[in-house]
Order: structure tokens, then sequence, then C-alpha cells
């Protein structure tokens, strides 16, 4: 069984910078994407940045010029570098990872316990 342990997030004054870290624990074939969503109170999750097995990322606009991703070398780990970040971030941020338990399958979709982001102004 796959898991994504995730580690970060913490309070911050409007301004300041967060990082997030997630790691794909177990074992498993590859993984094809890695990315961060997040859910405010009182609205639907949503997508943050997401990197691919071949280094394409996706930004959110919202986010896009003050968040950055990036993966590790062993390819099993992703990092949410956020800066300048603003009360309208505050949320709780997920983990996703999607990939194959083996090169016949099955697929896994799986998603952190999540991880608290509040920014104050």
């Amino acid at each position: 069984q796959v898991q994504a342990v995730e580690s970060g997030g913490g309070s911050v004054q409007a301004g300041g910078s967060l990082s997030l870290s997630c790691t794909a624990s177990g074992v498993f074939y590859t993984i094809n994407a890695m990315g961060w969503y997040r859910q405010a109170p009182g609205k639907e999750r949503e997508l943050v940045a997401r990197v691919t097995s071949g280094g394409s990322t996706d930004y959110t606009d919202s986010v896009k010029g003050r968040v950055t991703i990036s993966r590790g070398d062993a390819k099993d780990t992703v990092y949410l570098q956020m800066n300048s970040l603003e009360p309208e971030d505050t949320a709780i941020y997920y983990c996703n990872v999607r990939g194959y338990y083996s090169m016949a399958g099955p697929a896994f979709d799986i998603w952190g316990q999540g991880t608290q982001v509040t920014v104050s102004s």
C-alpha cells in the first residue's frame, strides 16, 4: 500500500514563506504525477500545483509567480515552496500521488492526511 507522508505547513504572517514536502512510501512501480491541492473552509478542494514524471508542471492561476513545485532526485518526493503568502492561501493542503503498483497495473491515486497552512494579515 502506497502512502503519502506530508510534512511542513504551519502559521505565517502575510508576505511570509512556507514549504511543504511529501514522500510516497511503500512498494510501487512508478509515479506518474505528484501534486498539492488545498481546501479552505466552505470551499471545494482545488489544485495548487502538480508535476509529472516528465517534469511538466501546472499551477493554479492564483499562485503563479509565488509558488514553486519540484521533485526530489529519487522522484518519490515533491516539494512546494510558497512565497509571498496571502491570507487567501489559508487552507488544508493535501498531497496527491498517482502511479502504478506494477508494470501491468493496477494504478493508484492516493492522498495524504493534509497539513494546515494559516496566513494571518
